[in-house]
Parts: structure tokens; C-alpha cells; sequence
């Protein structure tokens, strides 16, 4: 799959490619993560192949006030803020402009996770293996808040799963972690997640809260 386009179907497809390649954790004393909102129909097909608990870890880009599709950072559901700041000079941003646009990131993190969450607090994973699945990395900013966020709860293991993403953004948070399963590797100047799908569509709030309803018992989620 290295270096190729629509090589998945859609997002359920390619959770199930995943899945297999995570076999060793079928059963396991692991949580599976999904970064919503394109991460969840990816991590729900994982946790049902393999007989895991599915929650969500909030996170959101920083997104530039005139490209709402660019980010210069990424916020987590615990604060964790990361920045861009090779970026942030390269477009000449005002440190004011920044801080509004963390403010303004911070408060969407904050609503979605009321939404989605409500009260519900993560379990203590101080002893479990994390799967953290997003549907793709392209700059790879937005998982690398995630697992900031993780590594500061102290979680035993980390695992990435993503369905595709850009060879430097894998090989930088490969690093990072203890492993990481990517399938569909791809170089080259321009990188777009979509272009890994056939069908590719955007993935709403109520399509996340119905994912989480669709597994048994009660999910908790940060």
C-alpha cells in the first residue's frame, strides 16, 4: 500500500485492515483511543475486531483565521497545548493572534468533550496499553498533542494506528511512542488524508456520539 492513493473504501474499511495487523491485543487489557471526529469510525471497527472498550481523546488543531482547513498547533482534551512555532514565524503571526486562536481552540476542545463526555472521567491507565487512532497524519501535529496528553497521565503503552499518513509526520511520531501501525506510507510535497479513500466524507458530532452508543456499556471518554 506504500505510496498509493484510494487504497481504503472508507473509514470502516480501513479500521478493519488495522485490526489486523493489531492482533496481538484481541482481548487484551487495552484501550482503544479514537481522536475525534474522523478518528472514530476508524477506531470503532478496531475495538469491535478485536474486543476492546472504545473512548475518545478530544483534540483540535489551531486553526489560521483566514484557513480553517491549516493549523499552526493543536489543542488536548487536558490543556496539553502544542505549537507550530517554525510556522508561527514563517507566516509572521502576532503572538496575539496566537494566543487568541489557543483561547478560541480551547474552548471548542471544551464543548466537545462536554458533549460527547459529559462528566465522565478516562480510568486510570497507569497499567494499560493505549490505542490511539486517528483516520490519518498529515503534519502529525494534532497526534503528537494527543500523546503529549497521554504521556502526562502516565499511560503504560502507547500504540498509534492510523490508516495512512505522510512518511516524515509517521517517522516523527513513530519516536515518540512505543509503536506505531501505519499502513498506507506516502512521501512526496503534497499529502492529503482524503486522497487515501474512496469515499471520503466529513464526520459530525452526532455520528461520534452514535459510535459510542453503539458499544455496550458505559464509555468513558476524555
Amino acid at each position: 500500500m506504500r505510496n498509493r492513493g484510494r487504497v481504503f473504501r472508507d473509514r470502516s474499511q480501513a479500521g478493519a485492515v488495522l485490526a489486523g495487523m493489531l492482533g496481538e491485543y484481541r482481548g487484551a487489557d487495552t484501550l482503544v483511543l479514537a481522536i475525534p471526529a474522523g478518528g472514530a469510525p476508524v477506531a470503532a471497527e478496531i475495538a469491535k475486531h478485536l474486543g476492546l472498550p472504545l473512548d475518545l481523546a478530544v483534540v483540535s488543531k489551531i486553526t489560521l483565521p483566514w484557513n480553517t482547513e491549516s493549523g499552526y498547533g493543536a489543542v488536548a482534551f487536558d490543556g496539553t497545548v502544542r505549537l507550530n512555532r517554525d510556522l508561527i514565524a514563517a507566516l509572521v503571526l502576532p503572538e496575539t493572534v496566537v494566543q487568541e486562536g489557543i483561547a478560541r481552540t480551547q474552548e471548542k476542545v471544551a464543548r466537545r468533550v462536554k458533549q460527547l463526555c459529559g462528566d465522565r472521567q478516562l480510568p486510570d491507565l497507569t497499567r494499560r496499553a493505549v490505542i490511539l487512532v486517528d483516520d490519518g497524519l498529515a503534519s502529525g501535529f494534532t497526534m503528537h498533542t494527543a500523546v503529549d496528553a497521554l504521556h502526562h497521565l502516565a499511560v503504560a503503552k502507547v500504540i498509534i494506528a492510523v490508516p495512512t499518513g505522510h512518511a516524515e509526520a509517521v517517522a516523527r511520531i513513530a519516536a515518540i511512542v512505543d509503536s506505531l501501525c501505519c499502513p498506507n506510507i506516502r512521501q512526496g510535497m503534497s499529502f492529503a488524508v482524503a486522497d487515501a479513500y474512496e469515499h471520503w466524507t466529513d464526520v459530525n458530532e452526532a455520528t461520534v456520539a452514535g459510535i459510542m452508543q453503539s458499544f455496550s456499556g458505559t464509555p468513558h471518554a476524555v
